[in-house]
């Protein structure tokens, strides 16, 4: 692709672990420049998270990818100069440090203001800018039980346990992205003759438990109108029936969806089971419900008889929503995927004597008929300090020495 969305545009991301950085990972997946700043000689703490070989995880690959990596010391006045005059040329700020971090080095809104009137400023934390928790800290595995999520997720008689993936994170994430977008859009249809916009206009604050709520469909408003409560209900979804993962012959697990009326009357025929079809109580949704027990023993005494594969066949033809539980390994052998160019590969640094190819996820959503093609994966350690301090600021060599030294 020639031209990406958010070509021009140049992101400034001061964030380590995922919130952030997955913020950043959006913009540079279309077009922007994002030039991350990470500490001298440590970097991105995610650079050793899972890490199984070499000096730079996979996970840190993933998550900021299309990305320039410098390095700066914000704790030293020099350093904190430098990221000014960056800001100046920059469009965006990205940052995921606790409220008020910014403004104890001499960074916080107004002083970036500043250095740039047009600048978007874009905040992640625990619990937002504002309020009485605002100055907690948090990480994604609070803000999921703060926001609801975990309460919900597990078996009814065990602990609420937590998704595979910092999903508190990559939501937060993806809403950061999509609220400096607005920013932006509102900033270009701003006629010139109003000047930058307000502050508080490009100041987007983004809470990780606020991230969270916000996908909790109708949590709040069901107990607010009924006082129902939610409970953990396993692999099934709260009022909705026949929907669950069940067991094959070859020791596999499927997922089908059966809960719609009209997918209901097939569905049932497919396990031949027309007596359940035509049971007057499993005409809607809620009376399946009231009998979701019966109805996943009848559905597993049929899946139990089946190869994953065979069982699959079956319902498709039926046109019964189903699918496998997809393995990592699935996923790359997976033709759909590879239909639409979601596993790129890249040859990486694993700790081995030579590079290996490695897959790495595509860029979503689809512009055209197939991923954007990822430009690089995750950066090695200040691997454009050079480039982005010389280039952009005019810096010479002897002056990023200096710079190091200090």
């Amino acid at each position: 692709m020639g031209i990406r969305p958010l070509d021009g545009v140049r992101v400034l991301e001061l964030g380590n672990y995922i919130a952030a950085p997955t913020a950043g990972r959006i913009l540079g997946d279309f077009g922007a420049e994002v030039i991350k700043v990470e500490r001298p000689k440590v970097g991105d703490e995610l650079r050793n998270w899972r890490l199984y070989g070499g000096d730079t995880s996979m996970l840190y690959r993933t998550i900021n990818r299309n990305k320039k990596s410098i390095t700066l010391d914000l704790r030293t006045e020099a350093g904190r100069g430098v990221v000014l005059e960056l800001i100046r040329r920059c469009d965006v700020l990205l940052e995921n440090f606790r409220p008020g971090m910014l403004e104890k080095w001499g960074l916080g809104p107004e002083v970036l203001n500043e250095a740039n009137p047009d600048l978007v400023i874009t905040r992640i934390s625990a619990y937002g800018q504002t309020g009485p928790m605002s100055a907690r800290p948090g990480f994604a595995a609070v803000a999921e039980a703060v926001g609801g999520l975990r309460e919900l997720v597990g078996d009814p008689d065990r602990p609420p346990v937590r998704t595979g993936v910092s999903i508190g994170d990559s939501i937060a994430g993806i809403y950061a992205a999509f609220g400096t977008v607005m920013a932006l859009f509102q900033r270009e249809r701003r006629p010139d003759a109003d000047g930058p916009a307000p502050l508080r206009e490009r100041v987007i604050d983004v809470a990780l438990n606020e991230a969270i709520l916000s996908v909790m469909e109708s949590l709040v408003p069901d107990y607010l109108a009924y006082g129902i409560q939610r409970e953990r209900v396993g692999g099934r979804m709260e009022g909705i029936a026949p929907s669950n993962a069940y067991p094959c012959a070859d020791g596999t697990s499927i997922i089908i969806g059966g809960n719609g009326d009209a997918i209901f009357q097939r569905y049932m025929q497919v396990i031949d089971r027309p007596d359940l079809a035509a049971d007057p109580e499993l005409q809607d949704n809620a009376g399946r419900w009231r009998h979701r027990e019966r109805l996943d023993a009848a559905i597993g005494e049929w899946t139990i008889r089946h190869t994953r594969s065979e069982a699959l066949k079956l319902l498709e033809a039926a046109a019964i929503p189903c699918g496998p539980i997809y393995t990592a390994a699935d996923i790359v052998a997976d033709e759909q995927y590879q239909a639409r160019n979601m596993i790129q590969p890249f040859a990486v640094d694993v700790g081995a004597p030579e590079p290996k190819t490695v897959g790495f996820p595509g860029i979503v959503p689809v512009i055209g008929e197939q991923s954007l093609p990822i430009r690089t994966v995750g950066p090695d350690l200040g691997e454009h300090t050079r480039e982005v301090l010389s280039g952009l600021l005019g810096m010479s060599d002897a002056e990023i020495d200096a710079l190091e030294a200090r």
